[in-house]
């Protein structure tokens, strides 16, 4: 079979080009995985470049899996040597090899977002800092921004001087790089950095991997940062042959500092770049294609394209208002039992999208109530599950003995009689000596100074000891067993005979299963440190199984690249979605980046979308009244059917609701439209600028003042709610002297 059979034009077209630098702009459901599976086929078979010359790369294990497996079918013999993996993989592979180069060992542990944030807690305790004024979750993503645009702590420090906040930002990120490295450990952020700053002060490893890597492609480059941005152009620079696949449309990650410039600027990047438009559709109908080419057409930062489709037309788009966000709830459980009894279809058929994690409470009460079968993706993912937490960092110091931070996790787990009163001690012990924790208990002479709890300390080092030579010896399936049956760990959980503790003992079995099916993966050397890095890099959309029957309910932002016969996108309202962060932030780009969102959650759907959105809606304890979304109003009215949710017994809802939602009236048109009275002769004793007073809403400002017939539109922020657009004659604002 030709490795062009099958293939469009364009999709030909990207495949035999082969030489120099390519941008392919892959629309939602073009065909792009298949272009590039095709594309490294062709290399190999037509061109005969050396698979081991291949470089693929994307960002989620679930993409690389699906294109490995792609590949391995195409090339047959010899595939298992192209480089096939996530940036962050990649990266980690090289510095397997040389990290040694920048005075770490090749045995480092990659810590995941809560080792992250318990390391942050303790250099903010140990410079005396209030965690009040530095949350965890906001300094560290200040220093994940610095990690992504290759800015060192000592950079930072340079940059910042004088500007007191950042200062003590400054002190935090040092103290936390600092700990990082002596606990010979990575933060995701590191795999990237690190390998830039490996490249960059040895020219020879660079030199090596270039020549190494004579083709390079490149998945959802428009989801690259800075780091990223330059590592594959360092490893391009030499020979150019730089393939890259992306979609500015979907461009969505900029507030964990992806770059869309990255790939709007690629020609000048790349001189003499051939630029490739996949825009024919597989996926989806013409109804919801239509849908989403009115929705981005509306940005400005983009590149020019328009989606099309050979399938058929399609349902109209189902639009819903609901009373609140019960009724959205119990609206969306209702439509999803009429299709499964009255259309047979199943529970995986079915995505319901938001905007935030905040909205899938209620959406699980009802879908409970009902009896409806849902995966939840954005909880407790598997493994930060406390449990697998303990054993993961029982194995991370069999494999990386300097990681303090998985020891003193688990030190004294379970109970061993090693209480914080001595991990303070041996500590401060170390500190004092520069050795680290478990250089100190494993010494019969520097552990003895510790008195009673000497030998306790001194038994949990000597446990360690013989878990490492069943590791040198083992599977890591054996290791686990060994681990349990030497610490006690599943007895403690067997005794304790409760619910919790039997689920816990099937994450445990879930744990085993995992690890026997790394041992037994073909094409690869099983080891401690493989099986460690691979759980370490897992994504949660990664986790997803679309063999399980259950409905799907996800963040607009987990559901990028999956795809679903019937999506329901929730909470389409102003202040939701779009966020009102993204309303009032100073970043231009803002609302573009939610009117993309609104572009991936639409082009989700297979079948059939709904949207809806709540008249009022309680988030976090604070009832709001907002509008309904923008992104609503920029759909055609032909591609429309209004839903039937929370119809009224007043002969005049669907009026209103029709005037509303399509014809864009403000509240005041749709009175008069609906002959309802409107106030007369208001006169305003406030102005622009001022502070008044709102019944419900509370103190804010007034931002415009605009007129509306016999009355006024006035637009008030307001601290608590947000920005909301009010009548003046129904508002009754009061000024606030």
């Amino acid at each position: 079979m030709s490795l062009l059979e099958g293939l469009n034009p364009k999709q030909k077209e990207a495949v035999l080009c082969t030489e120099g630098p390519l941008l392919i702009l892959a629309g939602a459901g073009s065909g792009k995985t298949r272009v590039l599976t095709h594309r490294i086929a062709y290399l190999i078979k037509e061109i005969g470049v050396e698979p081991w010359r291949i470089l693929a790369i994307t960002f989620t294990n679930k993409a690389a899996n699906e294109m490995r497996e792609r590949v391995d079918k195409l090339v047959g013999e010899g595939s298992e040597d192209i480089w096939v993996s996530t940036f962050h993989s990649t990266c980690a592979r090289i510095l397997r090899q040389d990290i040694e180069r920048l005075g770490y060992s090749r045995y480092f542990t990659i810590y995941d977002a809560e080792d992250q944030k318990t390391l942050i807690r303790e250099c903010i305790k140990e410079l005396n800092y209030n965690e009040k004024n530095y949350p965890v979750g906001s300094t560290l993503g200040e220093i994940s921004n610095q990690k992504n645009e290759l800015i060192s702590p000592l950079e930072y420090e340079k940059i910042n001087r004088g500007d007191f906040r950042k200062e003590k930002y400054s002190n935090i990120y040092k103290l936390y790089q600092k700990k990082l490295e002596s606990n010979n450990a990575l933060d995701f952020d590191d795999l990237i950095f690190k390998t830039v700053e490996l490249f960059t002060y040895n020219p020879d490893l660079l030199e090596y991997y270039q020549n190494k890597f004579q083709y390079i492609l490149v998945d959802e480059y428009q989801d690259t940062n800075t780091a990223q941005y330059k590592l594959v152009n360092l490893l391009a620079s030499a020979h150019g042959n730089i393939c890259v696949v992306g979609d500015d449309d979907q461009s969505i990650y900029g507030w964990r500092g992806a770059n869309i410039r990255n790939i709007l600027d690629f020609e000048k990047d790349f001189k003499n770049a051939k630029v490739i438009k996949l825009e024919q559709n597989y996926r989806s109908t013409k109804v919801i294609l239509e849908a989403a080419n009115h929705v981005i057409k509306n940005n400005y930062g983009r590149k020019a394209k328009r989606l099309w489709t050979e399938n058929e037309q399609g349902n109209l788009i189902e639009l819903n208002e609901t009373f609140d966000e019960h009724a959205e709830a119990e609206f969306v459980a209702r439509e999803i039992i009429k299709q499964i009894e009255d259309e047979g279809r199943e529970y995986k058929d079915f995505a319901i999208l938001y905007r935030t994690n905040a909205q899938s409470r209620v959406l699980e009460e009802h879908f409970v109530k009902h009896n409806i079968a849902y995966r939840l993706f954005g909880g407790i993912r598997f493994y930060e599950r406390k449990e697998i937490k303990d054993l993961l960092a029982y194995l991370r110091i069999i494999q990386n003995p300097c990681d303090d931070l998985s020891l003193k996790r688990i030190i004294n787990v379970p109970r061993r009689g090693i209480g914080a009163v001595t991990i303070n001690k041996v500590e401060e012990f170390a500190a004092a000596n520069n050795m680290n924790f478990y250089d100190v208990i494993r010494d019969n002479e520097t552990v003895s100074v510790f008195g009673r709890a000497a030998t306790k300390l001194k038994d949990f080092a000597d446990l360690i000891g013989a878990l490492q030579i069943q590791a040198s010896i083992g599977s890591v399936t054996e290791l686990i067993e060994e681990l349990l049956k030497r610490t006690g760990y599943l007895e403690e959980l067997e005794n304790e005979n409760t619910e919790e503790s039997k689920d816990r003992i099937e994450n445990i079995k879930e744990l085993i299963s995992k690890a026997a099916d790394y041992d037994n993966k073909e094409g690869e050397e099983a080891s401690l440190e493989g099986f460690l890095e691979d759980v370490s890099l897992v994504a949660e959309v990664d986790n997803y199984n679309e063999g399980d029957n259950a409905v799907v309910l996800m963040t607009l932002h987990s559901a990028k690249g999956l795809e679903f016969p019937f999506v329901f996108i929730t909470g389409l309202e102003e202040g939701i979605f779009p966020s009102y962060m993204s309303i009032v932030s100073e970043r231009e780009d803002s609302i573009e980046e939610e009117r993309r969102l609104c572009y991936v959650g639409i082009t989700r759907a297979r079948e059939k979308l709904y949207l809806s959105y709540a008249k009022s809606r309680t988030l976090r304890g604070q009832t709001q009244y907002n509008r309904a979304s923008r992104f609503i109003k920029e759909l055609p009215k032909e591609l429309i059917n209004l839903g039937k949710a929370n119809k009224s017994s007043d002969p005049l809802a669907g009026i209103r609701q029709r005037n509303r939602i399509l014809n864009n009236y403000t509240p005041y048109e749709s009175a008069l439209k609906n002959k309802i009275p409107a106030p007369k002769n208001i006169t305003l004793d406030y102005k622009e600028g001022d502070l008044v007073k709102h019944f419900k809403f509370g103190v804010g400002t007034v931002e415009k003042i605009s007129h509306a017939g016999a009355d006024y539109e006035v637009t008030v922020n307001f601290p608590k709610f947000g920005q909301k657009k009010l009548m003046a004659g129904f508002a009754n604002l009061k000024v606030v002297d």
